[in-house]
Parts: structure tokens; C-alpha cells; sequence
């Protein structure tokens, strides 16, 4: 069977298809139109042979951050307008003691919804759902022809307590379609029908943003891949790289705004299954960012909601990632002060690094390995870019600091290098992780080429270069399995007389999500409960409590309890049994098990290693330093070959920088394994 994965970047557009031990990759430019890039990708990995096509995109994400958005309304109860841009009242650590500091959506900034456009209708339901002020449907239509002469494009309603009590905001979408006509309109109560406003307002907010963007979008794509001969199945990823049919994903299309860099994670947890590996630090480093995640027990880090923008919070299940301005386009740049610094600015794909030769004038973390002598300037991008050493020789003479030369080459490596450490070392001590006890695994373009020099200052395990790495993040998307999710806030004290409640709320869950499946539905599914819960006085939750499967009663109650202590025992290192504890979230996952890729294994080596095609010159390791370094093709390369650094490992797609001392042992699934001089 023939799977087709496609993750959708600012840039280019990565496709990876995998039929058998087979895995071909290809890699195209984003179109203007997206699914024009999409839909060439495909058209050159055989998509009319394909029985499943699985998708990821950040171009909804992308139109968040650029502000580049269509036009929508926010209706909520008369004198809450101003829930989006109150937020949460979070300010990072940076603003603490900035008094200039503001929140980046705040009506002050960029607001998602100018504060015109957001209206106030006059109703209001108690915490019990019970109605205080009945809901004045004359006052509701006035808004709305407001909001016509506005000539919005969407709307989101987010009632307060709608999460209980949906009646109000179903007759509010009735009449936006009244007045309207046959608009997007997202409601609270179905999109995302968990307790604390603010954050099921902008979830509510962002879905309809969604809707406008992939809508339309996914009907061409489809139509597209049916006219290439596609006949298989169209699923999208969601937050945490999981897997939905696509008619499903654009119900509540919120849930698919961050899928990419996700699908790294579920790729390098897949891949490590496969080695052996289950604690895994994940670095995707592209042009722009690091990527940085973990892997535990064999599983991503999951959590309940993700922030797009500081406080812009999305309620939806999400991989754990951090973010940092470091990759291959971080410019190398000069502070007031003096100082070197590379990132997080970055040059861009234009006018890109200045080796480019596009305009780029500033020196970039690919100028920098390009004169190393790490990169090879005829074989860049699998040769299908010339880069140009003298540009960026020319933009490090240029850079307005007393350090010469070598200096500056060196030092700018070296602070990339351990701007990812640091990076990297933030992620496990925020989890309470020794990252000794961790691989690092080195992916996006960049990744191979940076990773290992930063194992010596994380102090990991090892490096593992998985194959493909400049398209690993596409091969999570054939790696997952489908799973249709769903979510839902009742405050219930755990005693054994709420069984009869918590049993309603877990069916009612489990039916709606089976409704969805389609023709998943003839194929074997497991359904996965959980719940939110908390010390009844607490303001927040510890999620992901474990609930028995079959039938629930007085005795599931008991367990549900007893997992609770034990899960906040294990996390806090306290256990309060004396106090009752109330569940606030109850979730059900129904997981499809899809085919993931299988990597091919490579022959034995027999005999010794080869020697390298060739000895390069790296220079500018440190100030003066130059050393010879063995090159290497990574297809030439079998199961158990081993050698140590310095070495240049090049494939079409990525380069692998080995350092002194190193030690690279190529494994069974291609994976290429660096291990520590120390």
C-alpha cells in the first residue's frame, strides 16, 4: 500500500510517499496558492497509486502570525466584549519589568478581532445552566445588521457558561444565518465546551478563522487529488500530529492550525521505537527555528492546550514544543554593546543567507558552515542551488566589529551551536529530566549539520541522524494513527453517587465520536478515556487521569480516585487523600491503528569501513584551529560501519558535521548514531 505524507511549510512544501521499504521524498516550493504546491508534490510521488494521502500545514498558523486574516465577529454576552483582549493577564518573563510591554493581540497591538467587531448580546445562563436573563433575540438581530454593513466574512459566539447550557448560542447561530446568510459560525458550546472563558473564546475564534482558511482549500485540494487519480483516503493531522479523515478535521478545523512541527515528534518517537530508543530529545532545525520536544516512555509530551502567541491559547491536545530562533538562516549580527550575535532575526528564503546571492548582505548561520568548509556550495539543497563563498565572505568583512576574520567565523558557530544547547537544556530541566539519560535526534535541514557539536555541550547520550532528516517532520505523518477526539468541562466531585453523571458524559462522548467514523468504522478501534481533575479549592487541574474502560460505577469511581493521588503524587511529590478531589475535564480518544512506515534495514558491512571519497579542510572550529576531515555519501554507507570524527557525512537533502573525537556507528534502519568524545 502506497501512503503519501505532506507537510505544508512557509517555504517549501515536503512530500514524502512510502510503498513497502521503499521511501521516496520530494521537495517543491510553496505556492501562492498552497494546494498548487501541494498538488505538484503529489503529482511527482504517485499519488494516483496512493491509498492514503495524510496532510499538515502551518499556513493557518502563518496567517495568525502575519495577521494576514479575514474579517470576523465576536459575539458574547452584553459587557464581556472584551474577553480577547484581556486574556489571561500572563505576561512572559521578559515583560515582567517592561512597562512598555503588551500583550502581542491586545486591542493595543494586532487584535485577532478589532474591538469594532466584537458585540455584545443581551442574555446570561448561571454556572448551574440555569437562565437568568432569557436571551433577547431583537437586540441579537441589531447587532447582526451591524455587523452585515461590516461585511464579515465569519462569526465566533462565545456565550459565558455556554459550556453548560448550549440553548442560547444554538439560537444565536440560527439568527447569524438569518441575517447573514450561510457564513461560517462557530459556537462555544460545540467547538470547545470546556470551563474558563477566555480560552474557549479564542479556540471558539480561531476555528472560524480556520474554516475561512481551509475550507475552501481542502474542497480544491480534494478535487485535485481526485483528478490526479487519487481514490484513497484524505486525513489531516491535528495538534498532536494524529490523524483525522478530512471531512471530520474541517468540523472543528482549530484542531489542525499547528500540525508540522508536531509531526516531528511523532516521527522521531516511531523512528525510536524502531531502535530501541524511548527517551528521546527532539531538535527540528529548519531555516528559521529550533524545534525542541520530548519524548518519554516511547511517547511525545502531551498537554491540553498551546499558546500560537504568547497567552493566545487554543484548547486542543498538542504536543509539547518550545521554540527558539536558531537555524541555518540566523543572522550573524552585532549588539550596540559590541557583542556577537546570532538569531533569532533570520534572513529568510529571500533574501535568504548571503550566500545565496539574492540580496542577502548580512551573514547567516549558513554562511558561516559554508566557509568551515561543512557545506559543499556545488551540492546544496541535493545540487540544486549554487552557493556563492565569496557573498558570504564579503558579508562577514562587512560586519562592524574590531574581531578579525576568524574570530568572527568561529565565534558565530560557536554561539549557534550553543544557543541550541541552551535551548535543549531548557527543555530538560522545565521537565525535570537529566539529559544524559536522553539521545538527541537531529532533524530538519539544519539539524544534522548542528546537533552534534551542541551533544558536546548538552551532554547527551548520543546524537541519532534519522534517514531523511530534512523531511522527517512529513514522515510523521506516516507514522500516526487516526484518532478522533473529544473533550468536555463538568465540574463533579468524584463520590460514588456522580457514577450515574461521569457515565453520561463518557457515552455521550464516545457516541458522538463513533458518528464520526465513517468508514473507519468497520476497522478495529480502541477507545482511550481520561479526565482533568483537581483537590477540590484548586485553581488548576492535573490532566490526563487514566479512566477504566466498559462501564462505568460506584467501584470506577474508587479507581478514578486512587489514580488521581497516585498521578499527583507522581508529579508534585504530595499525596492528599484526605480531601476530595472533582473532575473537570472528562476526555475520550476513539484511536483507529493506521500503517506506518517501515525504514529499510541495510546489509551488514562485511569486511572494514571504507575509507572516505575524500579529505575536506574544516577551519575555524576555534580561533586558528583547522583540521582534516574524512568526507563521506551517506547511501554508500551499511549497518555497521563506524569511524571517528572529524568526518562530513553529505546526502541530498542535509549535511552531518562529526567532531573531533566523535564516534559514528552507522545501525540497522540507516540511523547514523554520534556518540561524545568525553
Amino acid at each position: 500500500m502506497r501512503m503519501i505524507g505532506v507537510d505544508v511549510g512557509g517555504t517549501f512544501t515536503d512530500v514524502v510517499a512510502v510503498e513497502g521499504d521503499e521511501i521516496t521524498t520530494v521537495k517543491v516550493a510553496t505556492a501562492a496558492q498552497t494546494e498548487q504546491g501541494v498538488l505538484q508534490g503529489a503529482r511527482e510521488a504517485g499519488a494516483a497509486s496512493a491509498s492514503v494521502f495524510n496532510h499538515a500545514s502551518t499556513h493557518g498558523l502563518n496567517a495568525i502570525i502575519t495577521r494576514k486574516l479575514p474579517k470576523v465577529a465576536f459575539l458574547t454576552t452584553e459587557g464581556h466584549i472584551d474577553i480577547l483582549d484581556a486574556g489571561r493577564g500572563w505576561r512572559p518573563a521578559s515583560g515582567l519589568t517592561d512597562p512598555s510591554w503588551r500583550r502581542p493581540f491586545g486591542d493595543a497591538a494586532r487584535p485577532l478581532v478589532p474591538r469594532y467587531l466584537r458585540r455584545g448580546v443581551r442574555e446570561r445562563l448561571l454556572a448551574d445552566g440555569s437562565t437568568l436573563i432569557e436571551l433577547d433575540e431583537a437586540q441579537v438581530r441589531e447587532q447582526l445588521r451591524v455587523l452585515a454593513r461590516c461585511n464579515v466574512e465569519g462569526v465566533a459566539v462565545c456565550l459565558i457558561n455556554a459550556y453548560v447550557n448550549s440553548a442560547h448560542e444554538n439560537r444565536v447561530r440560527k439568527l447569524v444565518h438569518d441575517e447573514l446568510g450561510d457564513i461560517p459560525c462557530s459556537i462555544s458550546s460545540e467547538v470547545s465546551p470546556l470551563a474558563k472563558e477566555y480560552a474557549r473564546a479564542s479556540t471558539t475564534t480561531v476555528d472560524v478563522f480556520m474554516q475561512l482558511i481551509y475550507g475552501a482549500y481542502t474542497e480544491r485540494l480534494d478535487k485535485g487529488l481526485r483528478d490526479l487519480g487519487f481514490g484513497g483516503d484524505l486525513n489531516f493531522a491535528d495538534c498532536a500530529a494524529q490523524l483525522v479523515a478530512s471531512n471530520a478535521a474541517m468540523r472543528h478545523p482549530y484542531r489542525i492550525v499547528f500540525a508540522g512541527p508536531a509531526a516531528g515528534t511523532v516521527a522521531s518517537a516511531h523512528f525510536g521505537s524502531l531502535t530501541g530508543d524511548s527517551e528521546l530529545l527532539c531538535a527540528d532545525v529548519g531555516g528559521t527555528s529550533c524545534d525542541i520536544s520530548l519524548v518519554t516512555a516511547g511517547a511525545p509530551r502531551v498537554d491540553t492546550t498551546f499558546e500560537l502567541e504568547h497567552d493566545l491559547v487554543v484548547n486542543t491536545l498538542s504536543n509539547e514544543i518550545s521554540s527558539i530562533g536558531a537555524g541555518g538562516g540566523s543572522l550573524v549580527t552585532v549588539t550596540p554593546s559590541g557583542d556577537l550575535q546570532v538569531g533569532p532575526g533570520s534572513a529568510g528564503s529571500v533574501p535568504g543567507p548571503a550566500c545565496y546571492g539574492a540580496g542577502g548582505t548580512i551573514p547567516a548561520t549558513t554562511d558561516t558552515c559554508l566557509l568551515m568548509g561543512i557545506l559543499d556550495p556545488d551540492g546544496f539543497a541535493g545540487g540544486r542551488m549554487q552557493l556563492d563563498p565569496r557573498k558570504s565572505l564579503e558579508a562577514f568583512e562587512n560586519l562592524p566589529t574590531p574581531l578579525n576574520l576568524d574570530q568572527r567565523i568561529s565565534y558565530a558557530f560557536n554561539i549557534g551551536v550553543n544557543n541550541i544547547a541552551e535551548g535543549i537544556t531548557n527543555v530538560a530541566i522545565s521537565h525535570g529530566v537529566d539529559p544524559r539519560d536522553f539521545s538527541l535526534v537531529a532533524f530538519g535541514a539544519a539539524g544534522p549539520m548542528l546537533l552534534p557539536a551542541a551533544l558536546e555541550v548538552v551532554r547527551a547520550k548520543d546524537v541519532i541522524v534519522p534517514p531523511h532528516p530534512g523531511l522527517f517532520s512529513a514522515l510523521g505523518l506516516v507514522s500516526s494513527d487516526l484518532v478522533y477526539a473529544d473533550s468536555r468541562s463538568a465540574y463533579t466531585v468524584l463520590t460514588p453517587e456522580a457514577a450515574d453523571e461521569v457515565r453520561r458524559v463518557y457515552l455521550e462522548l464516545e457516541r458522538d465520536l463513533l458518528a464520526q467514523l465513517g468508514s473507519a468504522n468497520d476497522r478495529a478501534y480502541e477507545i482511550k478515556r481520561s479526565l482533568d481533575a483537581r483537590l477540590i479549592g484548586q485553581s488548576w487541574e492535573t490532566p490526563f487521569i487514566d479512566v477504566p474502560g466498559g462501564e462505568i460505577h460506584e467501584g470506577s469511581i474508587a479507581t478514578i480516585v486512587t489514580r488521581f493521588h497516585d498521578t499527583y503524587q507522581e508529579r508534585t511529590g504530595n499525596r492528599f487523600e484526605a480531601l476530595p478531589v472533582e473532575g473537570v475535564t472528562f476526555r475520550v480518544q476513539v484511536v483507529v491503528p493506521s500503517e506506518k512506515v517501515s525504514y529499510p534495514q541495510l546489509p551488514d558491512r562485511v569486511g572494514p569501513t571504507p575509507p572516505p571519497v575524500r579529505t575536506i579542510t574544516i577551519s575555524h572550529l576555534s580561533p586558528g584551529e583547522t583540521v582534516d576531515a574524512g568526507e563521506y555519501q551517506r547511501e554508500s554507507l551499511l549497518a555497521g560501519d563506524t569511524f571517528t570524527g572529524p568526518a562530513v557525512i553529505r546526502e541530498r537533502l542535509s549535511t552531518t558535521f562529526v567532531l573531533p573525537g566523535q564516534t559514528v556507528t552507522v545501525g540497522k534502519h540507516a540511523e547514523i548514531r554520534i556518540t561524545p568524545s568525553h
